[in-house]
């Protein structure tokens, strides 16, 4: 249990620390993963920036994620969409439009600060305050890997357990505190686990970058590439095309 998303990011922060990272960036997934990512840009000397990706919700189940919709407008299914009775392909491209517009809403809010950080080369650290279904950090890695890091590591406080090997397929590292055997939403691992407001995250990402100056230290250094990743990706005409396969 964390007292709250500072106090996870904090003890997520000292998991990473001592690792070799190349110019390295914090991508947080708005809105409470960039509670998360300031302090860790913060603690690792990083910059920070936002990957904005959206659920897909289920008919009728707000609460639900069938998949989740990436900045690129790329969407992602869970396993199960495809089984889910009500889902329709009609359904899917209204839902896909309404998601879109907010990450499009949320795009002129936090890219009013300062243009999107180049991933080229970077070893990238995409962050939220925790993952369960997955679906929302896997469409945000997808959107990360279009833009050839060097690396990418995912590193949450919490992560469903069932969700682990599925994250893994998609990221150079996984790093988390807590994999709990019941798990049932993230706030049910935070003691304080309130809404964050867009200003708030306007905010954490300016303190974050006036902190950090000359965000791009230094060239590149000699090193690994990433290794290549599968890319599951559903085209934008037709999202139930089957996926591409994994390499």
């Amino acid at each position: 249990m964390f007292r709250n998303r500072e106090d996870a990011a904090f003890q997520l922060a000292e998991k990473l620390r001592g690792r070799s990272l190349r110019h390295p960036l914090v991508s947080a997934i708005p809105r409470g993963g960039v509670v998360v990512g300031g302090i860790l840009a913060q603690e690792l000397g990083a910059e920070l920036d936002v990957v904005l990706s959206r659920k897909l919700h289920a008919p009728g189940q707000p609460g639900l994620a069938l998949g989740a919709v990436s900045e690129d407008g790329s969407i992602y299914l869970n396993h199960y969409a495809r089984e889910y009775p009500d889902l329709t392909e009609d359904y899917l491209k209204e839902e896909r439009r309404q998601q879109i517009a907010e990450i499009e809403r949320r795009k002129k809010i936090f890219r009013d600060i300062r243009p999107p950080a180049s991933m080229q080369d970077r070893s990238v650290i995409v962050t939220d305050d925790g993952i369960a279904t997955g679906s929302t950090m896997i469409a945000a890695l997808q959107t990360a890997q279009l833009q050839n890091p060097h690396e990418l590591i995912v590193a949450v406080p919490v992560v469903s357990p069932e969700r682990i090997p599925e994250i893994r397929h998609w990221c150079d590292d996984l790093i988390y505190l807590l994999a709990p055997e019941e798990f049932w939403a993230i706030g049910q691992f935070y003691e304080v686990f309130q809404q964050i407001p867009d200003d708030q995250v306007v905010a954490s990402l300016r303190a974050a970058n006036t902190a950090l100056p000359g965000k791009i230290r230094g060239e590149n250094s000699s090193g690994r590439r990433r290794s290549g990743r599968p890319r599951q990706v559903y085209p934008m005409e037709n999202p139930f095309h089957g996926p591409i396969q994994p390499r």
